[in-house]
């Protein structure tokens, strides 16, 4: 389903504008990172798409539904979404239980929620610790069990807010998996991030937000290679990009593939 976004502003009750304006629609399946300094408006932005909060003036629909008309609850259905901090979504006393929660609230038949807790748990590669409290693992593991705790509830929008803060690179490659795995079963992925190079080698559409605006939204290619406009958001091009520009390869690069491929022509 697609996310419509009409003309959207937001203020909090201190006074702050934190959206002007935007209109924006992501289709359903696409992939899309948010890039931008520290209060750009990205987690406000995307906080708007399960109904966490609601517009000021303007609308954002999630398929056929606008969000003002239904309920986080209901909208969880659509959207899943998977906080920067795992600490603010765990609660349960395993993982097993952790997981299986949402699609139990979201009232799925005991078989069907039993095989969707068994393939979130072998995607994030943790099927071994079924019964071990969240908070006895490390905090790389507990990201993964925030993961597939809203994997697990099947929406077709996901949503990762800073997904690879704090992450080593062994989980870092795990979540990319997950992504990949998502994007091949046709979810719409959204994330939220500061890690450009992890932004480059997963999404295939950039939007680069600053001040509660959209200044960029295209192609990664295109949006990472426009260095002097992210320079205006605090964000540096991936080093492989900068580095392309550098040696003079014609097309702006993103990744180790496209970088050789530059370099043999």
């Amino acid at each position: 389903m697609n996310i419509e976004i009409q003309n959207l502003t937001f203020s909090y009750p201190t006074g702050v504008q934190a959206l002007r304006g935007l209109s924006l629609t992501i289709n359903s399946g696409g992939q899309v990172a948010i890039v931008g300094q520290n209060g750009a408006g990205k987690t406000t932005l995307v906080k708007h798409f399960n109904g966490l909060l609601q517009p000021t003036s303007g609308s954002v629909k999630i398929g056929d539904w606008d969000t003002r008309e239904h309920s986080v609850a209901k909208m969880a259905r659509r959207v899943g979404y998977v906080f920067q901090n795992p600490d603010e979504q765990l609660f349960s006393k395993n993982v097993g239980v952790e997981v299986a929660f949402g699609p139990k609230n979201l009232g799925m038949s005991a078989q069907q929620a039993e095989g969707q807790v068994k393939d979130a748990l072998a995607m994030t590669e943790l099927s071994d610790k079924t019964e071990t409290n969240p908070y006895d693992l490390s905090a790389t593991w507990r990201k993964m069990v925030a993961l597939a705790s809203v994997i697990a509830m099947d929406t077709d929008i996901v949503i990762f807010d800073e997904p690879t803060t704090g992450q080593d690179a062994a989980n870092i490659a795990r979540i990319a998996n997950v992504i990949k795995v998502l994007r091949e079963r046709g979810k719409t992925v959204i994330t939220i991030t500061h890690d450009i190079d992890f932004c480059a080698e997963n999404f295939e559409r950039v939007i680069a937000m600053s001040q509660g605006r959209i200044l960029l939204d295209g192609n990664a290619n295109d949006v990472l290679g426009q260095e002097d406009i992210l320079a205006t958001t605090y964000v540096d091009p991936p080093q492989l990009t900068r580095l392309g520009k550098r040696l003079g390869l014609q097309k702006t690069v993103r990744n180790e593939e496209e970088f050789l491929a530059g370099l043999n022509k």
